[in-house]
């Protein structure tokens, strides 16, 4: 009896049964488990539908075909692919601490994992450069954002992530001197993308923080000349403002309003990515030894981004929320609804 006990319990925590040197698994409650497996199907399910609803309306309603929505387009797509293609394969073995998907498709994976996410964030860095231009050069705007401008940035949104990606992951080089580590983890059921020293400094510099340290100074910077221009009107004679009391406020309410939006965007990006690059720089340097637990809630964190893109990225603009409407009640289905006026209240 005390023999059976034994071998259930050893089996329950091991990743495969029927196979010699498998991982050992994670010793879970099926209550933690459960709760794990609703927050994080929870977060999938909010990916691929919020980002679902802005490729469809963006595709589908001409009047939203604008360079800035173009990016908010490719955006998504990314951020959906993320939510399809990775999210899902990262929540079993989050929760498990095993990978029952095969070895090439580990591979694949981690591929799709690193590329995806990091163009995420230079979708996100373009973003805010044609924001820049949008608010601190209207008038040179269209020219300096045209569609040819815009299609070489989405070019290298996704050439640039999708051959740094896969050329460092299938060529191995990310694991040049670290080959005794890395034999001590070979057992079966086991997928974790280790980076050494070099390449975690180097793919952590050029993923998150050049683009990130970028994205913060320009938004300071589009916040610095909102906040003059905001002034510069409320200071308009009382003739073309009407009273002088309620254009201030007026004013005083759109500067807020950008405080907070600008602050909303940058907290959050800040937030989702910074402890999982941060780890990613740290980790190879104290041998590993940062726990699978922390890992992976930083390595979520970071996915929770692209949940949140939608939202922050769309969800604020007025004929955004229009168009979910009419997508939610079946109204593109109607002929001639992609001319639908979605900005009329703009």
């Amino acid at each position: 009896m005390n023999s059976s006990e034994s071998w259930n319990e050893e089996t329950v925590n091991i990743c495969f049964y029927f196979l010699n040197s498998t991982c050992i698994s994670k010793n879970r409650s099926l209550s933690s488990s459960w709760a794990l497996y609703i927050v994080m199907s929870g977060a999938v399910v909010l990916t691929i539908s919020g980002n679902l609803l802005v490729i469809i309306s963006v595709s589908h309603f001409k009047q939203l075909h604008t360079p800035t929505n173009f990016l908010i387009l490719s955006l998504a797509i990314a951020d959906f692919l993320v939510g399809l293609m990775v999210m899902p394969y990262s929540m079993v073995r989050s929760v498990t601490s095993c990978w029952y998907f095969g070895n090439l498709f580990c591979k694949l994976h981690s591929c799709f994992d690193m590329m995806l996410c990091t163009s995420s964030i230079f979708h996100l860095f373009f973003i805010s450069v044609d924001r820049y231009y949008a608010i601190c050069h209207p008038l040179h705007y269209y020219k300096k954002m045209s569609i040819p401008v815009i299609q070489s940035l989405l070019f290298v949104t996704w050439s640039g992530p999708c051959l740094y990606s896969f050329g460092l992951i299938l060529s191995d080089i990310h694991t040049e001197g670290i080959y005794q580590y890395v034999a001590t983890l070979s057992c079966i059921g086991l997928c974790t993308l280790v980076l050494n020293k070099l390449w975690g400094t180097i793919s952590s510099i050029i993923c998150f923080f050049i683009p990130g340290i970028l994205m913060i100074g320009i938004y300071i910077h589009i916040f610095s000349i909102a906040r003059k221009q905001a002034r510069a009107i409320s200071n308009q004679p009382n003739s073309l403002c009407g009273k002088s009391t309620t254009c201030n406020k007026k004013h005083m309410n759109m500067e807020n309003k950008a405080a907070r939006t600008l602050s909303l965007v940058m907290g959050a990006f800040i937030l989702c990515w910074l402890p999982f690059f941060t780890i990613t720089v740290i980790d190879p340097f104290i041998n590993f030894s940062t726990s699978e637990d922390l890992y992976n809630t930083a390595l979520w964190l970071g996915y929770f981004n692209s949940t949140l893109n939608p939202i922050l990225y769309a969800l604020f603009y007025p004929w955004f929320k229009k168009s979910f409407g009419c997508i939610v009640s079946g109204g593109i289905f109607h002929q001639g609804s992609s001319s639908m006026h979605v900005m009329a209240s703009v």
